[in-house]
C-alpha cells in the first residue's frame, strides 16, 4: 500500500483523506473543528485520531508523506497596489486570486496618507505591488515604494510591475528594512498578463514565510510543511480534472463552485473566448485558469450577507419548498444570524436543511454571475455590436460543486442550478447545458496535493470519486 495522509487545516473543519495512490483509492476519511485560534495541531491531531483504516488508526501506519494545505488563521491576506484600476491593480488582484489569496484591500494610483492608514490597522500576510507596463510609468509606483517604506507594515512585499522602475524599488523598500521579492510584471504589456510569475512567487512565500509568522510552523514538527494554500490545492485539482495528463484525458472546460462558510469560491478552467457573433472582448485578457472570491457570500460567518445581496425574496425562491406556509413563517433575518453567529451549526431538521439549500444556491447564484462574463449591446452605425468583459462561460460542459453543503446537506442538483444561463437575463454568459459533478467526499484539496506526487494517478483518484448527478 502506497499511503498518502493529506491533511486540510480549514478555518472552521480540519480534513484529512487517507489516499493508496497504488490502488488509485480513498481508504478513510475524517474531520474535526479547527483550532487555530489556540494551538492548530489539536484539531488536526482529533482528525487524524478519527480516521481508521482497515480497523488500525492511522496514527500507527506509515505513510509515504504527509501533505498539508491551509486556509486557517484567515488564510492568505494580500493587500494590492497598482497603477490603474481596470489594468495594473485588476491584473495584480487576478494574480494573488490564483495563488491561493484573499483580497483584503486594492488600491490605484498612489497610495494615500488615509489608505495607508488602513493597511496599517488591518495587517495583511503581503503586498502585491504593480503599477506601470513594461517602459511605461514609473513614477507612481516608485511613490508607492516610498509610502510603504515609511510605514510600519512589516510583512513581504512583492514587486511586480515596470521592469524600469525595478532596481528603484528594491532599493528603496530594503533600505527601509523591509522584506521584498521580484517577480515578472503582471502586465509587461497592454493585451498581455503574465501572471504565473508572481502566483509562484507569493506560494513560495507562504511557504517559506506566512506560515510560519502565522504561528502554523508548529504544524511541519508533527507532520510536514504547509506546501500552499487551500484554494491553490483546488485550483490545481480542477486544472488536472479539466486538462488531463499524456495517460489520462481529463474532463475539458469546467467550472467549480467551493461553497464554504466564509467565502464561495469560483474556478473556471476554460478560454472563455466569445461565441456569440459581433461581440468583441473588453478589458484585460482573461487568464485560462482563474479563480474569483466572494467574501460576502457564506453561508455560515456570511450567511447575513447573502440575505442582504440578494434580498429576501430571491432567498425565499431558492428554497425548495412548495409549502408556503412554511415559507411564510420562517423569519430570514434571524436564521441567517443564528447561522453567522454560529459556523459550527448543523441543520438537525428537513426545515433547517431547506434554508441552508436556499442559501447556498443564493450564493451560487451570485458568484457564478460575477465570475462569468457580462455582455454589453452598444449601437452602431451598422447595426449592434457587443462588447464582452470576462469569460463566456456558456459552452463549459462540466460543473463540479465542492465543500461541506455538498459532502453533508441535500439537493445538490438544485444548489448547482444557481450556475445556469437564465434566460430572463441572457446577458449573463453562464453555463447553459453542462454535466453537474459533486466532490462527494470533499477531496478536491486532497487531488490538488497529490497532484505534484503524481499527476495521472490523482487524476484518477479524482474523476473516480465525483458523482454525477441526473438532471
Amino acid at each position: 500500500m502506497e499511503l498518502f495522509i493529506l491533511i486540510d487545516l480549514g478555518s472552521t473543519f480540519t480534513k484529512v483523506v487517507a489516499v493508496d495512490l497504488d490502488q488509485e483509492a480513498v481508504i478513510g476519511v475524517s474531520q474535526a473543528i479547527s483550532t487555530a485560534a489556540e494551538d492548530v495541531t489539536v484539531g488536526m491531531g482529533e482528525a487524524l485520531h478519527r480516521l481508521v483504516v482497515k480497523g488500525k488508526p492511522i496514527t500507527a501506519m506509515e505513510a509515504e508523506a504527509r501533505l498539508v494545505c491551509s486556509s486557517a488563521c484567515g488564510g492568505l491576506k494580500v493587500v494590492s497596489a497598482g497603477l490603474v484600476a481596470e489594468l495594473s491593480l485588476e491584473a495584480a488582484k487576478r494574480a494573488a486570486l490564483g495563488a491561493g489569496a484573499k483580497i483584503t484591500g486594492a488600491y490605484s494610483h498612489e497610495i494615500t496618507a488615509e489608505e495607508l492608514k488602513t493597511i496599517e490597522k488591518f495587517p495583511c500576510d503581503l503586498i502585491l505591488l504593480t503599477g506601470g507596463t513594461d517602459g511605461g510609468d514609473k513614477k507612481s509606483v516608485i511613490n508607492n515604494a516610498r509610502v510603504l517604506a515609511g510605514s510600519r507594515i512589516d510583512c513581504p512585499v512583492v514587486f511586480a510591475g515596470n521592469k524600469g522602475a525595478r532596481e528603484e524599488v528594491l532599493s528603496i523598500l530594503q533600505e527601509a528594512g523591509k522584506y521584498v521579492e521580484v517577480a515578472e510584471n503582471v502586465l509587461p504589456e497592454l493585451d498581455r498578463l503574465d501572471v504565473e510569475p508572481v502566483r509562484s512567487c507569493i506560494r513560495d512565500l507562504f511557504m517559506k514565510r506566512i506560515t510560519r509568522a502565522k504561528g502554523l510552523d508548529v504544524v511541519s514538527r508533527s507532520v510536514g510543511d504547509i506546501i500552499m494554500p487551500t484554494p491553490t490545492a483546488v485550483l490545481k485539482a480542477a486544472t488536472l480534472l479539466a486538462d488531463g495528463t499524456e495517460e489520462e484525458p481529463g474532463l475539458g472546460p469546467l467550472l467549480v463552485v467551493d461553497v464554504g462558510g466564509s467565502t464561495t469560491d469560483v474556478h473556471s478552467v476554460a478560454r472563455g473566448y466569445p461565441t456569440r457573433l459581433n461581440t468583441a472582448m473588453k478589458g484585460l485578457p482573461e487568464p485560462y485558469v482563474k479563480r474569483t472570491v466572494e467574501g460576502d457570500l457564506g453561508i455560515r460567518s456570511n450567511a447575513s450577507s447573502i440575505l442582504d445581496v440578494a434580498g429576501k425574496e430571491e432567498l425565499l425562491k431558492n428554497i425548495p419548498s412548495s409549502d408556503s406556509s412554511f415559507l411564510n413563517t420562517l423569519d430570514l433575518a434571524r436564521l441567517a444570524k443564528m447561522r453567522s453567529q454560529d459556523i459550527g451549526y448543523f441543520p438537525q431538521k428537513e426545515g433547517e436543511f431547506l434554508v441552508d439549500v436556499g442559501l447556498a444556491r443564493t450564493a451560487v447564484e451570485v458568484a457564478v454571475e460575477r465570475h462569468a462574463a457580462t455582455l454589453r449591446e452598444v449601437y452602431t452605425r451598422d447595426g449592434v455590436i457587443y462588447l464582452q468583459e470576462g469569460k463566456d462561460l456558456t459552452e463549459v460542459k462540466t460543473v463540479i460543486g465542492t465543500g461541506g453543503i455538498f459532502a453533508h446537506g441535500s439537493d445538490p442538483v438544485w444548489i448547482l442550478g444557481g450556475t445556469l444561463f437564465d434566460n430572463g437575463n441572457p446577458l449573463r454568459l453562464k453555463p447553459r447545458r453542462p454535466d453537474f459533478y459533486v466532490d462527494e467526499r470533499y477531496i478536491l484539496y486532497a487531488v490538488g496535493l497529490l497532484s505534484d506526487v503524481s499527476p495521472t494517478k490523482a487524476l484518477r483518484v479524482g474523476k473516480r470519486y465525483l458523482k454525477r448527478l441526473g438532471r
